[in-house]
């Protein structure tokens, strides 16, 4: 089992996917993890399951709270931190995402996407940042979605742009002070928030972002901390995902019209679907 150089880490959006996940890996390795999430059920259940596979040693706790909510993290998370171990890995994975076109994305869906996906990735920072020391590292989950703007993710792809740009600049500040920082962006990834954004994700969403694949928790959980390891800013988890992110720096023409082409032909094939439905009748 492959020991980490952590000791204490904080993974939001910890009680399920790719935050569940790489809790794992780390009690595993025999580091501290503190998962903090909304639910203080699913947070009981990922304790419950974490404690079953933790190394000899290595401590689980939960903290119920709302990343989006700066209040609650400056009068719970910031003492909390202030007062006891500060972590020395911080993993921000809590986010939403409500796939739709454009026109049928409520404006309160905007703001509440911005509200957990960029404000929530800050309020944690402000909250551990100042606490953390030389060593330490940051991995902000950012998604494929932002490095390229996908068709029906238009509040989602604003708020991963968003964190890629947080991400960068942090770096560069905390760099001076050994404090390492990455951004994780994966393609779809098989978790409780994939089905619901199924839910109302468009025809033509699905035929684009089937181009990258579907990983496991497992797999990007693996990437994340091989690329904390190596010390990688950009953390690009699957082959797919690779392609389309070298395909957008270097041949963005190329990529765009693959992307229109699969939009345009998944439109064609819905309409002719519904036409079929509807004679059928």
């Amino acid at each position: 089992m492959y020991k980490f150089a952590f000791h204490n880490a904080l993974i939001t959006g910890g009680s399920s996917g790719i935050g569940l996940a790489t809790a794992q890996k780390l009690v595993e390795g025999g580091v501290n993890v503190m998962l903090v999430a909304r639910d203080s059920e699913r947070l009981g259940v990922a304790k419950s399951r974490l404690e079953a596979h933790a190394a000899e040693g290595a401590a689980v706790s939960v903290l119920a709270l709302d990343v989006s909510d700066r209040k609650m993290l400056e009068n719970v998370l910031a003492p909390l931190i202030r007062n006891g171990v500060s972590p020395d890995l911080v993993v921000n994975c809590a986010g939403m995402a409500y796939p739709n076109y454009f026109e049928q994305i409520d404006s309160e869906i905007f703001d509440k996407t911005v509200k957990i996906n960029l404000t929530g990735t800050w309020n944690i920072l402000k909250c551990v940042v100042p606490a953390m020391r030389s060593g330490g590292h940051i991995v902000n989950v950012s998604s494929v979605a932002g490095l390229v703007g996908t068709f029906g993710y238009t509040a989602y792809s604003a708020t991963k742009f968003a964190i890629i740009g947080l991400s960068e600049a942090l770096r560069n500040e905390l760099s001076q002070k050994g404090i390492g920082v990455s951004v994780l962006c994966p393609a779809d990834t098989d978790t409780p928030q994939l089905d619901f954004e199924n839910r109302s994700k468009p025809a033509e969403t699905r035929a684009i972002s089937g181009n990258a694949g579907v990983m496991k928790p497992e797999q990007v959980a693996e990437a994340l901390l091989a690329g904390v390891r190596k010390k990688r800013f950009l953390i690009v988890p699957g082959v797919q995902a690779k392609l389309v992110y070298l395909a957008k720096r270097f041949v963005p023409g190329l990529l765009y019209g693959i992307m229109d082409r699969d939009a345009k032909k998944s439109k064609i094939v819905s309409h002719a679907a519904v036409g079929q439905a509807k004679r059928r009748k």
